[in-house]
C-alpha cells in the first residue's frame, strides 16, 4: 500500500530535523565541498557530520563523488535552496511577530 502524501512530507520533515543537516544544506547552496570544508565550517565530530551526511544522502537530497580520498557533497537540486530561503522568509515573519508582542508585553507591564 502506498504512504499518503502527508506522510512522505511529514517524512522529509523530519529528515531536515537536524541542526547539523540543515547547516549542511546551507554550506551547499554555494556550491559543491569536500568533507574538510564541511567539517571546518560545521565544528562537529567527523562521525557526527559523517552521520548525518549519509542521512542526507539516503534522502536523495545531496550527492557525493569521490575523487582520490577527497569526498565531496553537492544539492542534489535547486529546490532545496529555494526551501531554505522560503524558511528563512517564515521564520522573519514569526520573529517579527514576537518581537512586537514582547515588546507589547512589556509595554502594558504593570510599574512595579
Amino acid at each position: 500500500m502506498p504512504v499518503p502524501l502527508y506522510e512522505a512530507k511529514a517524512e522529509f520533515f523530519r529528515m531536515l530535523g537536524h541542526p547539523v543537516r540543515i547547516r549542511v544544506l546551507e554550506l551547499l547552496q554555494d556550491g559543491p565541498k569536500p568533507v574538510r570544508d564541511l567539517l571546518a565550517a560545521i565544528e562537529v565530530e567527523p562521525s557526527n557530520l559523517s552521520q548525518q551526511l549519509a542521512v542526507l544522502r539516503r534522502s536523495g537530497i545531496v550527492t557525493a563523488t569521490r575523487t582520490g580520498s577527497t569526498v565531496v557533497y553537492e544539492l542534489a537540486g535547486g529546490d532545496v535552496a529555494e526551501l531554505l530561503a522560503t524558511a528563512r522568509r517564515i521564520l522573519s515573519v514569526l520573529l517579527v511577530g514576537r518581537q512586537e508582542l514582547l515588546e507589547e508585553l512589556h509595554a502594558t507591564e504593570p510599574a512595579p
